[in-house]
């Protein structure tokens, strides 16, 4: 499980492998602070848009950038090991920028997966990967269920 959890630069090596052999890959990236059933179905479906997935994870610094300064709830390593853990995502690999960019230009995915609570033209990499030939997926949330929604109950429960 460990090993799904990768550095850049041998994440780049492994797709240049797997491109060899006709894989698609399929990125998508968010903090997964605490996982929840959205997160899961959203990976899932995410997953059957090619044959590997990569999840850009929100490095510690990242979300410090990005949230609320009492986030990220769960360290990074711990949240790592959660999504390398399920069956549906093959790599994991953090990046510490407020957004995925960088990554997103290194590794240069076949497909791109975020939210339908994302406009196209929102979705950072979206322009690059499709200048690169790939394609832009957008998935429907999960209704009513959310990192913050847990937070705010946790928080109305026991304060």
């Amino acid at each position: 499980m460990i090993s799904k959890i990768v550095k850049v630069e041998e994440l780049i090596n492994k797709i240049a492998l797997l491109r060899k052999s006709g894989k698609q890959v399929v990125f998508t990236n968010g903090c997964f602070d605490i996982m929840h059933a959205g997160h899961v179905r959203y990976l899932t479906e995410a997953r059957s848009k090619g044959e590997i997935l990569v999840v850009g994870l929100n490095s510690d610094k990242s979300i410090k950038l990005i949230k609320e300064k009492n986030r990220p709830i769960i360290p990074q390593d711990q949240r790592a090991e959660v999504l390398a853990g399920l069956w549906c995502v093959d790599y994991v690999v953090f990046f510490d920028e407020p957004d995925p960019l960088r990554l997103i230009q290194a590794i240069k995915p076949d497909t791109i997966v975020k939210g339908k609570d994302w406009d196209e033209d929102k979705i950072i990499g979206a322009g690059f990967v499709k200048a690169d030939g790939g394609k832009v997926v957008r998935i429907a949330v999960v209704p009513d269920i959310s990192t913050s929604a847990i937070i705010e109950k946790i928080i109305k429960m026991y304060c």
